[in-house]
C-alpha cells in the first residue's frame, strides 16, 4: 500500500471520528425512512420512473414503427455524450470538489473518485462479459456481432487444428479455409459400425475428431475378421487420395469406439476448388504420383498452416449470423432480463443518492438516461423480434427496467443519499464508472454500427449541450 493511498484512508477516518464526536443528529421525524422523507422516496422513485419510461416507449417504437436507423444512432450517440460530459463535469468533478471542502487535498480526491470509477467500470465490464456468454448479447445488433464472430471463431479453431493435421489439405492456401469450411460436415460412428469396405467409390476424406477406427483388410463375408493394417485416432486422417482421384477404396474402415468424424467429400470439395480459377489449376497439376510425392513431404507445419487460417477467418454469413442468433436465445430471457437491470441500476443509483431537492439532480444525466433510453431499446426489441421473441414477451422484458430504475433510485436515496460525503462519493464514482462502463462498451459501439464516423457530430453536440447546462447552472 503506497504513502498516498495510507493518507487517504487515515485522513477519511479522522473526518468520521470527528463527525461521531458531534453532537447526535435529532431523531427522524415521523413518516421518514432511514432518514429520507416519505415525500422525498416518491418524489426519487417518480425520478427513476421517469429517467427508464423511455426504455418501454423505445421497446414499442422498435415494434411497431420503421424509425431510420441513422435517427436512432444520432440520438444515441447524442444521448452518450450527454452522459459523458454528465460524468465527467458534474459527478466527477463535482464529487472531487466536495471532498476537497472536506478536507482531502487533490491527489486524495483523485484516488478515491479514480478508483470509484475503476471499480464500477470493471464491475460492469465482467458482468456483462457474463451475461452476454449466456444469450444477453442478442440484445443489441453490435453486441451480437462481435459475440457471433468469437464464437464463429471459437467453434472453427478446433475443426481448423483437425484440418492443419491433413497433409493434402496443407497444401491449400490457409487462405483459402473461409471457403473451404462449409464443406466441412461431422458424422458420428457408433462403435463397431463400419464407415466403408474394401472395393466402396471413395467419396471422401475423413479426419477422426474424437475416438479410433481401425484400418483392416477385407476377410470373407465379415470384415471384422479381416488383419487390422492400423489404428487412427484424433487428427488423423485417411481417404484424402478420394479428393484427388476418386477411385475405389483399398481397405475397410470400421469404428473401434465411439468415434466423430470430419468428413469432406469430394464433391464438395469440387465445387470449392471451382470457385477460384488458380486453386483449381493448381490441383489439376497436383496429379495422383505428384500427390504422393508431396504428401510425404509433408508441406508446411499443422502449426503454422492453422495460425495462418485462423486468421483469415470473417464474419460470419447471414446464414450462420441467424443460426446464431437462434441457438443463442433459446432460453436466453433470464441474461437478457439481468443484462437489462445491469444497465438500469447505475445511474439510477446516481440519482437517488445525488437527491437532496430537484436542485440537486443532474439534468444531464437524466436526460441522458432518457434520451439514450429510446434508441436503444428500439434495436434490442427489434433484435429480439428478430431471435424469435413475441412482442408480450419482449415488453414484458423491458418493463424489468423500469421496476429496476425505480428501486434503483429509491434504495440510491435511501443507503446513500444520508451517508457521510465520503462515502456517498465514492460509491456514486463506483455507480458513475458503471455508466461510463456502458456508454463505451454497448452506446457508442451500437451508434458506430449503424451510421458509422458520422455520429461523431452528434456525440460532441451532447457533450457540448450538457457543458451548457451545466454552466448556466453553477453560474446562474
Amino acid at each position: 500500500m503506497t504513502k498516498a493511498h495510507c493518507s487517504v484512508i487515515l485522513r477519511a477516518w479522522g473526518i468520521a471520528r470527528s463527525r461521531d464526536s458531534h453532537a447526535a443528529e435529532p431523531a427522524n421525524p415521523q413518516g421518514t425512512v432511514h432518514g429520507a422523507g416519505l415525500g422525498e422516496i416518491v418524489t426519487v422513485a417518480l425520478l427513476g420512473l421517469a429517467a427508464t419510461a423511455s426504455n418501454l416507449v423505445g421497446a414499442a417504437c422498435g415494434l411497431y414503427l420503421r424509425i431510420p436507423k441513422l435517427v436512432l444512432s444520432g440520438i444515441l450517440a447524442f444521448a452518450a455524450g450527454a452522459l459523458i460530459s454528465a460524468l465527467a463535469i458534474e459527478l466527477a468533478f463535482g464529487s472531487a470538489t466536495e471532498l476537497r471542502h472536506e478536507g482531502f487535498s487533490a491527489d486524495e480526491a483523485w484516488y478515491l473518485i479514480g478508483g470509484g470509477f475503476a471499480i464500477g467500470a470493471i464491475i460492469y465490464y465482467v458482468a456483462s462479459l457474463a451475461l452476454e456468454r449466456r444469450g444477453a448479447a442478442v440484445r443489441f445488433p453490435s453486441r451480437f456481432r462481435e459475440y457471433a464472430r468469437s464464437r464463429r471463431r471459437q467453434d472453427a479453431s478446433e475443426t481448423i487444428r483437425l484440418l492443419a493435421k491433413c497433409d493434402l489439405l496443407r497444401h491449400l492456401p490457409p487462405e483459402y479455409i473461409e471457403m473451404l469450411l462449409p464443406c466441412v460436415q461431422r458424422r458420428s460412428l457408433p462403435a463397431g459400425e463400419i464407415l466403408f469396405r474394401a472395393g466402396d467409390h471413395g467419396d471422401a476424406l475423413y479426419i477422426v475428431a474424437r475416438g479410433t477406427v481401425v484400418v483392416s483388410e477385407a476377410a470373407g463375408a465379415d470384415e471384422r475378421e479381416g488383419r487390422a493394417l492400423a489404428e487412427l485416432g484424433e487428427g488423423q486422417a485417411f481417404g484424402e487420395m478420394a479428393l484427388l482421384v476418386g477411385g475405389r477404396r483399398t481397405a475397410t474402415v470400421r469404428a473401434r469406439t465411439d468415434t466423430e468424424l470430419l468428413a469432406i467429400r469430394n464433391e464438395d470439395f469440387a465445387e470449392f476448388v471451382a470457385q477460384d480459377p488458380q486453386l483449381a489449376e493448381a490441383m489439376r497439376r497436383l496429379s495422383h504420383s505428384r500427390a504422393l510425392a508431396n504428401l510425404s513431404a509433408g508441406g508446411a507445419t499443422p502449426a503454422t498452416w492453422a495460425a495462418v487460417a485462423n486468421s483469415s477467418l470473417d464474419q460470419p454469413n447471414r446464414r450462420e449470423a441467424e443460426r446464431l442468433l437462434a441457438e443463442t436465445s433459446h432460453g436466453a430471457g433470464l441474461a437478457i432480463v439481468l443484462g437489462n437491470i445491469l444497465d438500469t441500476i447505475p445511474g439510477c443509483l446516481v440519482i437517488g443518492a445525488k437527491y437532496s431537492a430537484m436542485h440537486s439532480i443532474s439534468p444531464t444525466l437524466l436526460l441522458g438516461m432518457i434520451i439514450g433510453g429510446l434508441p436503444e431499446a428500439a434495436a434490442s426489441a427489434s433484435m429480439l423480434n428478430k431471435a424469435g421473441y413475441r412482442v408480450r414477451t419482449i415488453l414484458a422484458l423491458w418493463s424489468t427496467v423500469i421496476v429496476t430504475g425505480v428501486l434503483a433510485a429509491m434504495a440510491g436515496n435511501i443507503l446513500l443519499g444520508s451517508s457521510q460525503s465520503l462515502i456517498q462519493s465514492f460509491f456514486q464514482a463506483v455507480a458513475g464508472g458503471a455508466v461510463l462502463a456502458l456508454v463505451a462498451h454497448a452506446m457508442i459501439p451500437e451508434a458506430i454500427d449503424e451510421a458509422g464516423s458520422l455520429i461523431v457530430l452528434p456525440t460532441v453536440a451532447g457533450f457540448l449541450f450538457a457543458l451548457y447546462l451545466a454552466l448556466t447552472e453553477t453560474f446562474g
